[in-house]
């Protein structure tokens, strides 16, 4: 690159784009790399404070532009269902290209940024985006980076990656359990199941078995049995998850299940929930948060069920950091700190 005093760059080609702030209004490019400088563009150039302007005069050996760097970089990091932009400003935009699972690879990210020069930030991983929602962007800081760099990146997600991935939510035959004698008898209304039905419509499932149970052992364990039987391929069981002598859902979901995965979780709402596999359906035990909070562990786990995880136990306890809801008087989850 050559550095000219912007009076005399007109009939020049910049080699880079150069940025406008207007506080409050926006952030741009004003002049965009490839731009033929005008006369007319000087009192705008020295405005922005440019009194020198840089043109490309050939491409060093071993160095690889701004751009071009960017396009390597997001082809490297990109899995499934990923779209991305064309380069502005030298940084490059990932979206989403459906509803899903935005997976990131944590350690290759933070690997991918201790490569010096090289730049890339995400949202947070294990959370629901939809189409077109932006998950991620990449540039390198100088206008060129080192062809050793953008390379070794390119090895890494090669070899670790990809770095990023959405992962699509399978729609699933929900069988519901609700249990109570409050419930059976009529005396209290299930107001679980509607809730439910909202939550697994919007992740694009449907609740196709409802049964009712009292609070007994084997009255529950039977009417989970009946879920399954009757195809459900996730089943939810709503109430009699604490530790009083009158809950007998964790005693029941333990005896339909072959691998109890968690009961009790450190996150708040949501510390009594249960998860179990029957071979490999899912049976979730939720506590009474799951109907009046917005948002509980339910949401947090759910998600990743529908996207094909199997959850461990690890990943439960690793649930503790950012697992405490602040209780906020307007509740703007997800965009919040709870479960991130």
């Amino acid at each position: 690159m050559q550095s000219i005093p912007t009076k005399q760059a007109v009939g020049l080609v910049l080699c880079h784009d150069i940025t406008e702030i207007v506080p409050g209004n926006h952030k741009k490019a004003a002049f965009k790399k490839g731009h033929i400088v005008l006369e007319e563009d000087i009192p705008h150039l020295l405005r922005l404070g440019k009194e020198h302007l840089f043109v490309w005069s050939e491409n060093p050996e071993g160095q690889v532009h701004e751009d071009e760097a960017a396009r390597r970089l997001v082809r490297a990091f990109c899995g499934e269902n990923l779209s991305f932009s064309e380069p502005s400003e030298g940084r490059i935009n990932i979206r989403s290209s459906i509803q899903g699972l935005l997976a990131i690879n944590l350690n290759l990210l933070a690997t991918l940024n201790d490569i010096p020069l090289l730049s890339v930030a995400t949202a947070s991983s294990l959370r629901e985006v939809h189409p077109g929602q932006l998950v991620a962007g990449t540039r390198v800081i100088p206008l060129c980076a080192p062809e050793e760099s953008v390379a070794g990146a390119e090895l890494l997600c090669k070899e670790h990656g990809p770095l990023l991935r959405v992962l699509p939510f399978a729609p699933h035959k929900v069988g519901v359990v609700a249990t109570g004698s409050e419930v059976c008898s009529g005396r209290v209304e299930d107001g679980f199941t509607p809730v439910l039905t909202r939550k697994f419509t919007d992740w694009g499932s449907i609740i196709h078995h409802r049964a009712l149970s009292p609070d007994n052992t084997e009255g529950i364990a039977s009417a989970i049995r009946e879920a399954l039987a009757q195809g459900s391929s996730l089943v939810a069981v709503t109430g009699g998850m604490s530790v009083d002598p009158d809950d007998r859902t964790p005693a029941a979901i333990r005896s339909v299940c072959g691998e109890v995965v968690s009961y009790g979780a450190p996150v708040m709402p949501g510390a009594m929930f249960m998860l179990g596999y029957h071979r490999k359906i899912p049976i979730l035990g939720l506590p009474g948060c799951v109907m009046y909070q917005k948002a509980s562990i339910f949401d947090l786990i759910l998600p990743r069920l529908l996207a094909g995880q199997r959850l461990t136990r690890r990943d439960f306890t690793s649930l503790a950091h950012g697992g405490l809801c602040n209780e906020c008087p307007e509740c703007v989850f997800p965009d919040c700190s709870f479960g991130r």
